[in-house]
């Protein structure tokens, strides 16, 4: 999953960007009357105020949070009627470069300003504790229009992939808390790559028609059938004592053990960190992930150089060259060289409940495991395979609700660069339910990696492998289907 800011490859199709923004915000001929909506999605005063109550502080039962309920529920007092399609919506406004704070205010006048969050002053676990908290005891004291609004919510994500999936993530804990049902997710594009938008039909882009097509959004959002999406626990197990600089989305853990049903070749280190993370979109290793975590500390050093997806878009590609990846035949570093020099990989195929080891082609330079059907700004480099082709390699066709990764090399730039253009599909090496990638050192001293666009530099021992597990999380993520 891209993050919010993160480039993706270029590919030669400019015209997708303008055709995804149409098909995924707008229903032709079809016109949404303003105060129909806001009658349909708007939640009772009472209801708002003692959530956004609750939120601020931090406790279901404030005292201002049981007066909004008591005066509601007082003697004489007309009993509130639920919203057909209760809505709220988080908003990372800084995605949206200028628009950002206009289509803020353009929600918040849709439905009122206290279902509309800025996650920058409310972040999604907060809401899930306590928002969500408030509604569940309101419905636990006899209150059927809170009950009702939690059975029916929906949640609206206004920014890109990496916001997205912090939101997914937050709601995910609901079922480890057996506090059903989990609220659906749509999603308004604000992001740079936008594949998780992609991916369930609300299309690539912010739309240039914004203002008219917001309504149509939300209308769609209330009404639109649900899907499922997998999402995947990473465990980064390593010998302690190196420094390692993780993304935010991957946190230090106590030690947790590796799958014992695949036994480890050699001697594991005596002490050992571990990290632990969840990914939706993809993990890759290798090139990619290098030129990535380049193009990052770029920005960060000198980030006047960033200043909007295609300005983002063309750094990336230079530094895709700088790197050189390009031209990697010419390069005596050994970081440039082979995966297999440094790799092994093991996997439970699909159909499989036992872990098997899978050949890594001498020629590939960066692997990924994809779970989405859309990877850098809506490429397909797994490619839509044909049956006969499917049967041979023991493969099925892809989904983001199957159970299953697809594993895929890039040999170097160029390859990639074809595969981005959908010349050619990348390098398949196998579909796993679950996944083990040991590296060890040799002449490398660290790798590259990255989970939905976020790299970092992982170090390695000469003497001892590190390990990357990846398994499926239990529960699936509940989302709204925009479009076919």
């Amino acid at each position: 999953m891209n993050s919010p800011d993160t480039p993706c490859w270029v590919s030669g199709s400019g015209r997708s960007a303008v055709i995804d923004s149409i098909r995924g915000c707008t229903i032709s001929g079809v016109r949404i009357p303003k105060e129909e909506l806001k009658k349909k999605i708007t939640c009772p005063d009472y209801i708002r105020l003692a959530l956004t109550e609750a939120i601020q502080a931090k406790d279901v039962d404030a005292a201002t949070v049981v007066q909004f309920y008591e005066e509601a529920h007082a003697e004489g007092a007309e009993p509130a009627e639920p919203p057909e399609f209760p809505l709220v919506v988080f908003i990372n406004s800084k995605s949206g470069g200028r628009h950002g704070p206009e289509l803020k205010a353009r929600l918040q006048e849709l439905m009122g300003e206290e279902q509309v969050f800025e996650l920058s002053a409310v972040k999604p676990h907060e809401f899930v504790q306590y928002g969500l908290g408030c509604l569940e005891k309101f419905a636990s004291l006899g209150d059927n229009c809170a009950k009702e609004i939690r059975e029916k919510l929906r949640i609206v994500v206004a920014g890109g992939d990496g916001t997205v999936g912090w939101v997914l993530g937050c709601l995910g804990e609901l079922n480890q808390q057996d506090r059903l049902p989990v609220p659906p997710t749509g999603i308004i594009p604000l992001g740079t790559g936008n594949d998780l938008s992609r991916s369930f039909g609300w299309g690539g882009s912010f739309p240039f028609n914004w203002k008219s097509a917001i309504k149509r959004s939300l209308d769609k959002v209330a009404r639109s059938p649900i899907a499922h999406l997998d999402s995947w626990h990473l465990l980064i197990y390593m010998p302690a004592g190196e420094e390692l600089e993780i993304p935010y989305s991957i946190k230090e853990t106590e030690e947790t053990p590796l799958d014992k049903e695949l036994e480890v070749e050699g001697e594991l280190p005596d002490e050992v960190s571990c990290y632990q993370g969840v990914f939706y979109n993809y993990f890759s290793i290798g090139m990619d992930a290098q030129v990535a975590y380049g193009f990052h500390h770029l920005r960060n050093e000198k980030p006047y150089l960033a200043q909007g997806p295609i300005a983002n878009k063309i750094i990336y590609s230079g530094y895709s060259c700088k790197q050189g990846w390009f031209f990697t035949p010419c390069s005596s570093d050994p970081g440039l060289r082979s995966l297999k020099n440094i790799l092994r990989i093991y996997a439970k195929k699909v159909n499989s409940s036992t872990w098997e080891q899978i050949p890594v082609p001498s020629s590939v330079r960066s692997v990924v495991a994809l779970n989405l059907p859309s990877y850098a700004s809506g490429r397909n480099p797994w490619g839509n395979l044909k049956p006969e082709y499917l049967e041979k390699r023991g493969f099925v066709e892809a989904q983001a609700d199957d159970g299953l990764l697809e594993v895929f090399g890039f040999k170097q730039g160029w390859h990639a660069s074809m595969v981005m253009v959908e010349l050619i599909n990348a390098k398949h090496i196998t579909q796993a339910s679950a996944i083990r990638f040991e590296l060890r050192g040799g002449e490398w001293t660290e790798a590259y990696m990255q989970i939905d666009g976020e790299p970092w530099k992982q170090p390695m021992n000469r003497e001892v492998s590190t390990f990357v597990e990846i398994k499926r999380v239990p529960h699936r993520s509940v989302m709204v289907k925009g479009s076919e």
